[in-house]
């Protein structure tokens, strides 16, 4: 499908694009030619989704990552649109005081230039809580990927899982209450229902009807 098929076809579906992810480096690289894509669309919101590292990440990385997420960051704002960091699981390396390389991509990133995006698996991974995030950083979230990682499944630090953990919202290990109280009470606008498994057109609408259900 071409883009201009697929804008045709957002539109017949009374579908809005809000957002979408680029490659780290391309968008570092070739910043244009996402801000004409988004302009396209009709988007404001274009992010990074895996931070281009070596693994295991480690201060310098996080430092230089940091750095190119100001120069995209500030090369989206000036065409009126806001640049976004998806976390993945990787970037919570333990690091000084008792915190995380994560903490320290949110001190060395631009509050205007760098907003983020928490996909709530890859926070529930590696053993962080989303709720805590949330209302540590309250006014860095912009939108959140609404993910749930199935029961017993024991996370790391690898930023990755098989995609059938991906259950549906409210049959995981994600406190959905909560984590939607908080990011309402921060003032998150957009959500996003990701699942990546092989049951997605199953799960969805049990995702939906779970969110139906709940109060927060």
């Amino acid at each position: 499908m071409s883009r201009e098929e697929l804008k045709e076809t957002l539109k017949k579906l009374d579908l809005t694009p809000i957002a979408a992810h680029g490659g780290h480096e391309s968008l570092l690289n070739n910043t244009a030619a996402a801000i004409e894509e988004a302009e396209f669309f009709g988007m404001k919101y274009i992010g990074v989704a895996w931070a281009s590292h070596q693994a295991p990440l480690d201060e310098a990385q996080t430092l230089k990552i940091a750095d190119d997420f100001n120069t995209i960051g500030k090369r989206l704002k000036e065409k009126g649109m806001q640049f976004f960091y998806h976390n993945h699981g990787f970037e919570f390396q333990p690091y000084k005081n008792g915190g995380t390389l994560f903490d320290l991509l949110m001190q060395k990133t631009d509050p205007d230039l760098v907003k983020y995006q928490m996909d709530v698996t890859w926070v529930i991974h590696p053993g962080q809580d989303p709720v805590k995030l949330l209302k540590r950083y309250p006014n860095r979230w912009v939108t959140l990927h609404l993910k749930d990682l199935k029961k017993g499944v024991a996370g790391d630090l690898s930023g990755g899982t098989d995609a059938e953990n991906d259950v549906p919202l409210g049959a995981g290990q994600a406190d959905f209450p909560a984590i939607l109280k908080a990011a309402q009470e921060i003032g998150v606008k957009y959500y996003f229902i990701e699942d990546e498994s092989s049951r997605v057109l199953e799960q969805v609408p049990q995702s939906l009807r779970y969110l139906e259900s709940i109060e927060f």
